[in-house]
């Protein structure tokens, strides 16, 4: 009897808390947004299954001596992760057209407002009772703004760890959200003329500047802002092994091989982040809540800016481009494309709209460059 008691007792479902079954749950309801909507699944598919291995009573492998809890701290802690897909993002993208138009720069800023609005709004949550978020939680949760998965867990991993996996399932779950939640505010921030409105074709882009562009924000960002020099680094060599066009083997496993295996690997160790004890708060609700505003606010920072430019411009400048100053590559550009071919099924977008997007990946780098240098932690 007394072996069956001992068996009993190291079995799963004698173990098994509402809050671990409960978080298993949504580890599922993530990889069935990944399966069946097609909603970030090279991300949420990964984190989801995380999400159910650490929550495994008795299990451990989330813990800081299992393989996921070890990969947590070797790539997360450290910041590698986050930089080496840094350096995928800028081997995948093309820059030429912000370079060809490089007032575009103005509307990856303008999308960036949403990060320091929503840093004010969390700050103000600790006025209602539960929520006792400080200066760096606050910090980390407005980064979600910028709608950039990898410098969200950047900066959360150094400002606020304990907050990691409530802030990554939010920056993931919006970035996937972004051809639900963006064209509503577009529409109703612009009128249909303003979307109808067909831009000129960009200038070809010479191989020299491409060349030099990396060289040149990576040279202003060393001499004013040091903090942000690791993620725009990291950017900024992937587009150069794109660019330079000497080192193909280097260019094609940091598109595919490099990203994809530490996309992997990120995603498990963000879901070990999603235990029970940490992820089922009060604040962690307030969390999500805050990273719908501040992408919302974003995105309408940006249409506005849009609208400013297209009136600066003589109406040569369609605002829905503004809306892909939130970095969400490039997903954010092609929802701009589609509601512009709403307006004018002739209107072409989505080369216009890289622009901001590229813009809005180094703007999102040097707003969690500066919440860096400017918050204690």
């Amino acid at each position: 009897m007394e072996q069956l008691l001992v068996l009993w007792q190291s079995a799963g479902l004698a173990n098994l808390g509402w809050g671990q079954a409960l978080m298993m749950g949504v580890g599922g309801v993530l990889i069935y947004l990944a399966v069946a909507r097609k909603f970030e699944p090279l991300l949420l598919v990964p984190i989801g299954f995380g999400a159910i291995l650490s929550n495994a009573p008795l299990a451990g492998i989330g813990g800081p001596d299992g393989l996921i809890g070890q990969i947590y701290r070797v790539g997360v802690e450290s910041g590698a992760f986050p930089l080496l897909i840094f350096m995928g993002v800028g081997a995948l993208t093309d820059f030429g057209a912000l370079i060809a138009r490089p007032s575009t720069l103005l509307l990856g800023a303008a999308a960036q407002f949403g990060i320091f609005a929503t840093l004010i709004g969390a700050l103000a949550l600790n006025w209602i009772p539960g929520f006792d978020f400080s200066l760096a939680d606050a910090a980390s949760i407005a980064i979600i703004g910028g709608a950039d998965g990898p410098t969200a867990i950047f900066l959360a991993s150094r400002l606020s760890p304990d907050l990691l996996g409530a802030i990554a399932v939010a920056a993931y779950s919006y970035m996937a959200l972004v051809p639900i939640i963006q064209p509503p505010i577009m529409r109703a921030l612009t009128t249909s003329a303003e979307r109808a409105v067909v831009m000129a074709q960009l200038r070809p882009v010479s191989k020299l500047e491409r060349l030099l562009f990396p060289f040149t924000v990576l040279g202003l960002c060393i001499l004013l802002l040091p903090s942000a020099a690791p993620l725009i680094g990291m950017l900024t060599l992937g587009n150069l092994l794109r660019e330079c066009g000497v080192v193909e083997r280097y260019s094609r496993a940091a598109q595919n091989e490099i990203i994809n295996v530490v996309t992997l690997l990120l995603g498990l160790a963000v879901g070990s982040k999603l235990s029970a004890d940490k992820f089922l708060t009060v604040e962690t609700l307030g969390i999500l809540a805050l990273g719908a505003l501040a992408f919302c606010i974003g995105t309408a920072a940006g249409v506005l800016m849009g609208k400013v430019m297209h009136r600066a411009s003589g109406g040569k400048v369609n605002p829905l481009i503004g809306a892909a100053g939130v970095s969400a590559v490039p997903m954010a550009a092609r929802v701009v494309n589609k509601v512009g071919q709403e307006a004018d099924q002739h209107n072409f977008l989505l080369m216009h709209a890289m622009g901001p997007n590229v813009a809005g990946v180094i703007g999102s780098a040097v707003a969690a460059g500066v919440l860096l240098a400017l918050v204690p932690h």
